[in-house]
């Protein structure tokens, strides 16, 4: 994000979620930020994702995930 970009800010965002059996995203929210714009574009990005349901016994089931999402400087 540009905010972070001229602040200087890098660094990990973790964003947790769950995936449908649909292999949608609901409930996304950021559980370690690192503020500038980045907390928000990694909710974003995870919310535009298409994600594989989990499967258990054949079936697809709901499944909670936790996803780090680095933001780095180029120099």
């Amino acid at each position: 994000p540009e905010m972070a970009r001229n602040a200087g800010i890098e660094g990990r965002v973790t964003v947790q979620f769950i995936v449908t059996e649909e292999g949608n995203v609901e409930n996304a929210k950021v559980v370690r930020g690192i503020g500038g714009g980045a907390d928000e574009e990694a909710l974003k990005a995870v919310q535009q994702a298409e994600f594989t349901p989990g499967m258990q016994r054949g079936r697809p089931v709901r499944v909670q995930y936790s996803l780090s999402i680095n933001f780095r400087l180029d120099n």
